[in-house]
């Protein structure tokens, strides 16, 4: 093109910045305005505060709009219409886009997806690739229809998830990766040399937002299955159970031992950590954090904690 690529970016969480950096980074693209979602309350203090695309795209001198809603709200639709953008790039932007944000764009509407498509459709997939123990995960660029994650798929890129792997950890790889794949395909795309693929019919799942459940360790599962729930929320917002009538995040820990029959929840010993019970086997506690204290290890948890073999760990 002789002229830059006029792109409009949506996003909202953290996880969306690599990607509004990486175009603003290439010199045959212009980003001519951002789309957020509103200020929300955040902080101790719950103070109005801007998303991080906000922030991000006000540092770069971007005009950002952040609408309560899209679907008939025409003055967002008449600044999208009035910027002509060449392509619509939306990573994590948090609403559904109507079919007039859709059909805007000149080129395309495309979306930078943390799952490997048709795996893990929806607003959840990197926490829901761990919960499930899947080997691998990654990202999809895809053109955007108004199905949910139906759209074709232009490339991928894949990651391993190890028995190591922490939720923080990966969303910090897949963030960056969404930023590579995009700076690698987009001119494609914009010249018309790349065409996304229909996805397969097979291998479809969902991914659900997550809830305050999902967090609460679930002592009837396996060792292994309470290691994935911990390493999926951790360092933030942090796995959880009961301790008597408090919550205590758990931060790390270890599957150790074979099954045993005391019932679940049950502390079967405290020293270098604390064991419990699991439905199938032992899982070891390493690291926690109690309500309104700092994170720590379980020994110096255990020093001021009453809690003692034969306690019973869980509850809502």
């Amino acid at each position: 093109m002789s002229r830059p690529l006029r792109v409009v970016f949506a996003g909202t969480p953290a996880f969306s910045v690599p990607c509004l950096h990486t175009l603003l980074d290439m010199t045959d693209v212009e980003v001519v305005g951002v789309a957020s979602q509103p200020d929300r309350p955040a902080g101790r203090g719950m103070k109005l505060t801007a998303s991080p695309v906000k922030q991000a795209a006000l540092a770069a001198g971007i005009d950002v709009i952040t609408p309560e809603l899209l679907k008939g709200n025409d003055e967002a639709l008449h600044w999208l219409e009035d910027k002509h953008p060449d392509v619509l790039v939306v990573v994590a932007f948090g609403m559904i886009l109507p079919k007039p944000w859709l059909d805007a764009p000149r080129v395309a509407p495309i979306n930078v997806h943390a799952s490997l498509l048709p795996r893990w459709r929806g607003a959840a997939p990197i926490e829901r690739a761990m919960l499930a123990g899947d080997a691998e995960t990654g990202v999809c660029i895809m053109h955007m229809e108004e199905g949910l994650d139906t759209g074709g798929v232009y490339a991928c890129r894949e990651i391993p998830i190890t028995a190591s792997t922490m939720g923080g950890e990966l969303w910090e790889e897949l963030s960056q990766l969404g930023g590579d794949l995009l700076a690698e395909v987009l001119p494609d795309i914009a010249s018309g040399h790349l065409k996304p693929k229909s996805q397969p019919e097979e291998g479809v799942s969902y991914a659900s937002k997550i809830g305050a459940g999902d967090r609460t360790l679930d002592w009837t599962q396996s060792a292994d299955a309470v290691h994935r729930q911990v390493r999926c929320f951790a360092p933030r917002p942090g796995a959880r159970t009961r301790v008597g009538d408090k919550w205590l995040k758990v931060l790390a820990g270890e599957p150790v031992g074979a099954s045993v029959t005391k019932p679940v929840g049950t502390v079967l010993a405290v020293g270098n950590g604390i064991d419990v019970a699991c439905g199938d086997g032992v899982y070891r506690i390493r690291r926690v954090q109690p309500e309104g204290k700092a994170a720590m290890g379980a020994v110096d948890f255990l020093r001021g904690a009453h809690l003692s073999a034969g306690d019973r760990l869980g509850g809502d």
